[in-house]
């Protein structure tokens, strides 16, 4: 089965051609980084309209990169949300008049199930496991019973992980996007402050928190501002960081405990972060868990998770999305 997949919840324009969910025929993305970064974040507006600019380029390269014409396609695939409205229904319009002048069906994906089936990309994992799902919108952990039966154990009662990097690394003067950014500033620091973590032993509700730690983290840059200090950016940076990658840790570990589920599989852009991942093998080889990540292009937003998800939402019997099909800004985890 060939699924050609849409992604555009935020500034990248995606397209993929993905055959029986786990081999990605191509893979193309258009990134607004640049465009965004002179404002230092994503401006909807913005992003919506060059989406429109490059979306149709964009499908037809995915398209030729994959050697496939319509009639090699056996489905359309659009992230519908969670994402930005506006950019969302570029995607979804542009996928809904696609699958109607090609007669195809149409498949709605979440794109948070996307981020849980990066990790199906060239890769044997197969349910049950635990998803620690951290991006810009989300953190959370899930059960993943089945490809299409999941659980929420747990999320963030404030901001997520990959929000509070980006609005960290803005304190620092660090370029967006913040994450790349804060990793590269840490390997020059020491974690030299202490900064605050959410107590998860013997808690009831598995409840992330990033508001703090951000705001902790702001106190501390403007305090040294004030007193006329130099502030030790590649410290607090290292710091910050060590923090924000530990409370991870810390939930995923009580999950797995509260579970008994041996298989942890990361997803989400912060699943790139490179100190993310050797605390988290760390832990696979001290306590016998096996952990698993996407390959790093597959981390930050891209259409091969959404043809991914397609495949194994296809496989479970769910029927295709009527063309009444609309953009949702907040789906249900």
């Amino acid at each position: 089965m060939k699924i050609l997949a849409i992604e555009s919840s935020c500034d990248e324009t995606a397209a993929a051609v993905v055959e029986d969910g786990r081999r990605v025929l191509s893979n193309v993305v258009a990134s607004q980084i640049e465009i965004h970064r002179r404002f230092g974040g994503v401006v909807p507006e913005i992003a919506s309209r060059n989406h429109t600019l490059a979306i149709d380029n964009v499908v037809a390269q995915a398209l030729e990169d994959a050697g496939c014409g319509r009639e090699d396609i056996d489905a359309v695939a659009v992230t519908y949300g969670a994402g930005l409205l506006g950019a969302l229904l570029v995607g979804v319009n542009y996928a809904k008049g696609l699958a109607y002048a090609w007669k195809k069906p149409l498949y709605a994906v979440s794109h948070v199930k996307g981020h849980l089936a990066a990790n199906y990309i060239d890769s044997d994992l197969e349910p049950p496991y635990l998803c620690l799902l951290a991006s810009g919108g989300h953190t959370a952990v899930l059960e993943v019973a089945d490809y299409e039966d999941t659980r929420l154990i747990g999320q963030s009662r404030d901001d997520a992980a990959g929000e509070a990097f980006d609005k960290v690394a803005r304190v620092l003067g660090l370029p967006y996007p913040g994450g790349p950014e804060i990793q590269k500033l840490a390997r020059e620091g020491r974690p030299v402050y202490k900064m605050p973590l959410p107590v998860f032993k013997g808690s009831e509700e598995l409840r992330f928190s990033y508001s703090g730690l951000k705001t902790f983290v702001i106190n501390l840059v403007h305090g040294m501002e004030q007193r006329g200090e130099d502030i030790p950016r590649a410290d607090i940076a290292c710091s910050f960081q060590e923090c924000a990658v530990e409370q991870l840790f810390l939930g995923a570990e009580h999950a797995a405990e509260r579970t008994g589920l041996k298989k942890v599989a990361i997803a989400g852009g912060v699943s790139a972060n490179e100190r993310l991942r050797a605390r988290f093998d760390e832990w696979g080889k001290a306590s016998g868990t096996e952990i698993r990540y996407p390959k790093l292009k597959y981390c930050t937003d891209n259409a091969a998770m959404i043809g991914a998800a397609a495949y194994f939402l296809i496989r479970s019997g769910a029927e295709s999305a009527g063309f009444d099909l609309d953009a949702r800004a907040t789906v249900a985890l």
